[in-house]
């Protein structure tokens, strides 16, 4: 008799099967910067404080890549170069950062990364008149459609008076990063290289300016929770994300590593419920479904093109 197909080793290490690991990976720590960002301003932690340590620790162990790739963007104008600089490592995480002291991280699930695909293609078309199909389109469409309905049920409800800032911020840390995604894209670098470029210019031009602003204070925190930190914010969401995402976009296409993205908002809203005890709502979760729906559409991996 034919035995039963069995997971082998060699298929649970394929290259492909490594991808979907890579994929998944990558946007559970995207929402997981949701959670612990949400968590960490909730408590004793300012928003410059966690971009230091996500900055400082993560530029020292990255200086041999530093070195060898080089820290400055070449064959780009100096606006580029200063958004390749400074947009990924510095602005986009502090500006959400910044949003999520007023509003949930389920929230900013749906209308950081969420919004990111509805974003880069206005910012694609601004920038080089690229155009979506239809499909794309509609995608985009729910995407809107969904954030919309997150965002208005927060402040029609008053559940949360404040939260309508933290929308804000989300809206434009997602279209600053938009931006440079396009810009990056155009630059031809590589992941790790505009990695490692984000981390070396965000510390020497952002670090200092974080530090003056007298909202750093890490000697009255208590060095476990510094060290759990730089784990979190450093190691696993500033670098970890970067080379599971390049690796899996290697592997599995940008189509189908951008598909993976529609998980984040799912993925957000049930983390921000069972760990930070936010509240879900019906109507919050439909917003949040469409956002996600739409994120995969949008992502172009039911495309007949290649």
């Amino acid at each position: 008799m034919p035995s039963e197909p069995t997971l082998s080793r060699d298929t649970l290490q394929s290259p492909r099967a490594l991808g979907l690991l890579a994929a998944l990976g990558t946007v559970t720590i995207w929402a997981g910067f949701m959670l612990v960002t949400r968590f960490a301003v909730q408590s004793d932690f300012t928003v410059e404080e966690l971009l230091v340590l996500r900055l400082v620790p993560g530029c020292l162990v990255m200086a041999p890549v530093m070195w060898r790739l080089g820290v400055v963007p070449r064959g780009v104008s100096w606006v580029h170069g200063g958004m390749i600089a400074l947009g990924a490592s510095a602005i986009f995480p502090y500006i959400v950062s910044s949003g999520l002291s007023f509003a949930p991280a389920s929230d900013g699930g749906a209308l950081a990364p969420g919004m990111l695909p509805f974003w880069t293609a206005l910012a694609a078309y601004a920038m080089t008149g690229e155009k979506t199909g239809k499909r794309r389109s509609i995608g985009l469409g729910m995407i809107l459609l969904g954030a919309l309905i997150v965002s208005l049920w927060q402040i029609l409800a008053g559940s949360e008076a404040d939260a309508w800032k933290g929308h804000l911020m989300f809206l434009l840390g997602s279209g600053c990063f938009a931006i440079y995604s396009v810009i990056f894209r155009l630059s031809g670098l590589t992941p790790m290289h505009a990695l490692v470029i984000g981390l070396f210019w965000g510390t020497v031009l952002f670090v200092p300016v974080l530090l003056m602003s007298g909202k750093v204070a890490l000697g009255a925190h208590d060095p476990v929770d510094i060290a759990v930190m730089i784990v979190l914010q450093s190691f696993i969401i500033g670098i970890l994300a970067m080379v599971l995402f390049g690796y899996a976009v290697n592997s599995l296409g940008a189509a189908q590593t951008a598909a993976f993205g529609a998980l984040t908002p799912i993925l957000a809203l049930i983390g921000g419920v069972a760990f930070l005890g936010e509240e879900a709502t019906v109507t919050k979760a439909i917003g949040i479904v469409l956002v996600a729906a739409g994120v995969f559409l949008a992502s172009g991996i039911l495309s007949k093109s290649k």
